[in-house]
């Protein structure tokens, strides 16, 4: 059971990354600034969503093990990570 969370998470930051590939491989073609800047923007937007996407993966795999306020602890420590980038 474990490791399809595992699994999932693994997975999700391979999107992420080949995503991220994929935005650099657009900025680098791209004739104006303003269409890289357009793709930089839309690679920003997703960051987060992941973060948040494979920390709820993490945290469902461990619901059982981890009491309230551990929980309430790691989803307040990523809400603190998320504000502190903005």
């Amino acid at each position: 059971m474990e490791n399809r969370f595992i699994s999932g998470m693994g997975v999700i930051r391979l999107l992420s990354a080949s995503m991220e590939m994929l935005g650099a491989y657009l900025i680098f073609r791209s004739v104006r600034v303003e269409n890289a800047v357009r793709v930089n923007a839309l690679l920003g937007l997703t960051g987060p969503f992941i973060f948040l996407t494979v920390t709820a993966l993490g945290l469902a795999g461990m619901a059982g093990r981890l009491d309230l306020s551990k929980t309430l602890l790691l989803l307040g420590g990523a809400a603190l990570i998320l504000a502190a980038t903005r």
